[in-house]
């Protein structure tokens, strides 16, 4: 038997249960993995309030660090003994051992510690498609990004310093702007205490950005496409503040022909080979130094709950993990 989370209904983190659960031999195409640490992330919060609907009994957690402990027939992308760490579905990382796919586990360089591969491989991830696939950033390039202190938004600061993008970041305290400042974002807006969408326009003389990264949702939709200068692109990838409402595709028209996506990391690593040169790229930026994983909160698998809690109340800074 092995401790795990599960959650029998959607709902608040009291939802969320430690118990002992039975793991068993891996099946054709999987590869058991004991977990060393866990990542937190707040595509975990969707599956728990039912936003993003999944088969109730239920496991939560979409990322992980640990070693292969078996694997099943047919598996050729690992062996017992590797190190490993994954980013993917189905949701489960939230256990000390589980079996899983065994196309989703990428081999660790040695340089890197189980806790920051638990704490980057989703987020990290995330920035990698979003500055290369869902358009290719490059030097000099004006973009916003939302929720700039969190733990993608703190990979993204330094990813874009160290392309030359300038990055204008928002945040909601001083202790935060600080935070995005020092690593690496070239302006940082507290949105509590300004108008972000006059800000950028001040910030750029005008000209607005080319690209708004929004994780945020509901609350910022409108505004972001407010920063866009024409013919600008919205990626909207995240619904912190609750889903965006339906609206006419008129408001991209009125702004100068704006371009919008709705992207996941999961329609970008559904190849393996996508996959395996999206980590490459990842683990490249974080073994030279240029991008450094902060974690920030370390809970252990029981406490989950107070993760959670702190989550969602926007109290966390950087990145979160697990321990079993």
């Amino acid at each position: 038997m092995a401790k795990a989370i599960r959650m029998l209904r959607t709902g608040g983190p009291e939802v969320m249960e430690y118990v002992d659960v039975e793991v068993g031999e891996p099946g054709p195409g999987e590869a058991r993995v004991r977990h060393a640490a866990i990542g937190v992330n707040f595509i975990d919060v969707y599956f728990r309030t039912g936003l993003y609907p999944q088969p109730l009994p239920a496991g939560l957690g979409m990322e992980g660090a640990g070693v292969v402990e078996a694997v099943g027939e047919g598996v050729t992308e690992v062996k017992v003994g590797d190190r490993v760490a994954y980013a993917g579905r189905p949701p489960g990382a939230y256990a000390e051992v589980r079996n899983m796919p065994a196309w989703l586990l990428m081999k660790l360089p040695d340089s890197i510690a189980f806790e920051t591969a638990a704490a980057m491989m989703l987020q990290g991830l995330t920035v990698q498609y979003l500055f290369n696939r869902t358009t290719q950033l490059k030097a000099g390039d004006t973009i916003l990004f939302h929720a700039a202190a969190g733990g993608v938004g703190l990979i993204a600061c330094q990813w874009a310093r160290a392309i030359g993008v300038n990055m204008i970041g928002t945040v909601g305290s001083a202790a935060k702007a600080e935070l995005a400042l020092a690593h690496g974002c070239t302006h940082v807006i507290n949105y509590n205490e300004e108008d972000f969408v006059a800000r950028v326009a001040e910030i750029t003389k005008g000209e607005k950005v080319s690209v708004v990264y929004d994780s945020i949702g509901k609350d910022t939709f409108i505004g972001s496409l407010d920063c866009l200068r024409p013919r600008g692109l919205m990626v909207s990838f995240g619904n912190a503040s609750g889903a965006v409402e339906p609206f006419s595709l008129n408001e991209l028209a009125s702004r100068g022909s704006l371009f919008v996506t709705r992207p996941t990391l999961f329609g970008y690593i559904g190849k393996r080979s996508d996959l395996e040169e999206m980590a490459g790229d990842l683990f490249a930026m974080v073994e030279s130094g240029k991008v450094k994983i902060d974690i920030h909160q370390r809970y252990k698998l029981a406490d989950v709950q107070q993760a959670h809690i702190e989550l969602e109340a926007r109290k966390t800074t950087g990145s979160s993990i697990l321990l079993p």
